[in-house]
């Protein structure tokens, strides 16, 4: 595929997802929730549609701004990630916050400018590369969509002429823009009718779409992945209890367990995958066998809230939370324990920096584009968290998860939590993870 001018600039108009403020026409047909999920949903694909159409191995890619309105800032830096420019939309109604777009981007030296919105599910790279490229030879390039409007609208040079006069929000916007553009003598490009979801009977084109069908008919699938080593003692306990859960799929990833770990896991009917031991590549390789939306990674020794599955769906709905993990417990009543759990508790809600005994969930989406844990043979979780709190917030749930206390039985709270410490100011301090790996398995 041809390349996009590298003088190019994509603009992204999107408004944030708060339920009854977006897409208000498909309330009706979803709630305000569902509604505010769809367009959530949307607007995430237009940008991946965005990223790979500016893929490329040698060439400079074009701008991506993201005009937004309706939240901070960092909200939305959180929601549609931080590699992306961000304006805020000017007040006015969508030809004069269009218009101001426009004009302030090829004021900055940009010699293609495309704008698009956030609701068409057949958008695609290459449709944004023909934009472009007819932009060679046309004055202006139109994307018109199935209810009269358009989708997609591109210029070599600014006409404000086209943002105003138009009848915003109704069936005439295409026609109108279209006969504004003939009587200014425009050469315009036309691009394949496409349909967007703005009203309840838009959502038929959706109902066998797995990209948003879950939003519609069902919610989406939670994966639970479990990396394990010989972990047949406590394994069993932790798969009964996620039995509870809703629309989840359970992918245990052994690192050559020698006892009867795996046949716990077929006895649960779990999907079961082999990978070369290490906890960061079992998780890796655990995601790529799974198919959830949202993720959970679940150590074999820790037990989960009843709910745990509507926590999780429930803390994700908000666009600005990158990650969550529940509160941490242990299952020894101890006092020194609960002393140990109070301060795990203020690192993890406090200082947002929980660890995976802890449960840690995500998105797919944003696992995938922090890279996923990094293949070191310890403290996976800890960069991996690290990276996700530079781009927004990490909850911590009220209810918790309760964790095996072994590993402090086992060595005595006070050698296990000087140990836990040295390996967190270690890391900071860049001492190799190996080093640190070899000192946290010491007897």
């Amino acid at each position: 595929m041809t390349a996009m001018n590298p003088d190019s600039r994509l603009l992204i108009f999107s408004k944030y997802p708060v339920p009854g403020e977006a897409k208000t026409r498909l309330i009706p047909a979803l709630g305000p929730a569902g509604a505010a999920q769809l367009h959530r949903r949307m607007a995430e694909y237009a940008v991946r549609v965005v990223h790979s159409s500016g893929e490329r191995s040698s060439t400079k890619t074009s701008e991506v701004v993201v005009y937004y309105t309706g939240a901070r800032l960092k909200d939305f830096r959180a929601w549609l990630g931080p590699d992306l420019r961000y304006h805020a939309q000017t007040s006015g109604d969508l030809g004069q916050r269009m218009q101001t777009a426009f004009k302030a981007t090829f004021a900055a030296g940009a010699n293609h400018v495309i704008g698009i919105g956030t609701d068409v599910p057949a958008l695609s790279a290459a449709i944004l590369h023909r934009a472009d490229k007819n932009l060679d030879n046309h004055d202006i390039v139109l994307g018109p969509a199935a209810d009269g409007g358009y989708y997609l609208i591109g210029m070599n040079s600014f006409h404000p002429e086209l943002f105003v006069d138009i009848e915003w929000g109704t069936e005439r916007v295409y026609s109108q823009t279209r006969e504004a553009c003939k009587k200014l003598g425009f050469r315009v490009a036309e691009l394949p009718t496409l349909s967007d979801i703005d009203r309840p009977e838009d959502l038929r084109t959706l109902n066998n779409d797995h990209r948003f069908s879950d939003i519609i008919t069902d919610k989406p699938l939670l994966s639970v992945v479990i990396p394990t080593l010989n972990e047949a003692a406590v394994l069993g306990r932790t798969l009964q209890q996620l039995q509870h859960g809703d629309k989840i799929e359970i992918v245990i990833a052994d690192g050559g367990s020698e006892d009867n770990t795996t046949e716990i896991a077929t006895k649960f009917g779990t999907k079961l995958i082999k990978a070369s031991t290490g906890r960061a590549n079992q998780l890796n390789e655990g995601v790529k066998s799974s198919t959830g939306r949202h993720l959970l990674f679940l150590h074999a020794d820790t037990r989960l809230p009843h709910n745990y599955d509507e926590l999780i769906r429930t803390a994700l709905d908000n666009p600005g939370t990158v990650a969550g993990a529940f509160r941490f417990k242990t299952d020894t009543p101890s006092r020194a324990m609960r002393i140990i759990e109070w301060g795990t508790h203020f690192r993890s809600a406090v200082l947002q920096w929980p660890y995976g005994d802890q449960g840690l969930f995500m998105e797919r989406r944003i696992f995938a584009e922090s890279g996923g844990f990094p293949a070191i043979p310890i403290m996976e979780d800890f960069e991996l968290i690290r990276q996700l709190r530079r781009r927004g917030t990490i909850v911590t749930l009220t209810e918790a998860a309760t964790t095996s206390a072994r590993r402090w039985k086992r060595l005595g709270l006070i050698r296990t939590t000087i140990i836990n410490q040295l390996m967190i100011t270690g890391f900071l301090f860049g001492v190799p993870a190996e080093r640190l790996r070899r000192l946290y398995r010491r007897k």
